[in-house]
């Protein structure tokens, strides 16, 4: 599967959160999301296990109870079940992979 970048539909998350999804299959997928300076990915688990990448910006991540500053570049995992969230501390990008997909996330 191939999803190109122009064909790609952001979705509105609210609150200053956009996400786009991008390739996916099996127990995979990626998701392209955007965070205004300020927006909050409010702390939740899920069943899924997740990888992210920080493409562009700088947040306060919140895993587990314990707070850290990530910024473009850095990689965090989240295992199944753990409490995490994040606050964009400027405009950002992350891309995060999760397994199984995200049902959630489809229309």
């Amino acid at each position: 599967m191939i999803v190109r970048n122009q064909t790609g539909e952001r979705e509105d998350a609210g609150q200053g959160v956009a996400r786009k999804i991008l390739a996916r299959g099996g127990e995979l997928m990626m998701v392209q999301v955007f965070f205004e300076k300020g927006a909050v990915g409010a702390v939740h688990a899920h069943p899924h296990q997740q990888v992210s990448y920080v493409v562009s910006g700088a947040f306060e991540l919140e895993m587990d109870g314990v707070k850290e500053i990530v910024r473009d570049g850095d990689t965090f995992y989240v295992p199944s079940a753990v409490p995490h969230g994040v606050v964009a501390l400027e405009r950002s990008v992350i891309l995060d992979i999760f397994t199984p997909q995200r049902q959630d996330f489809l229309k």
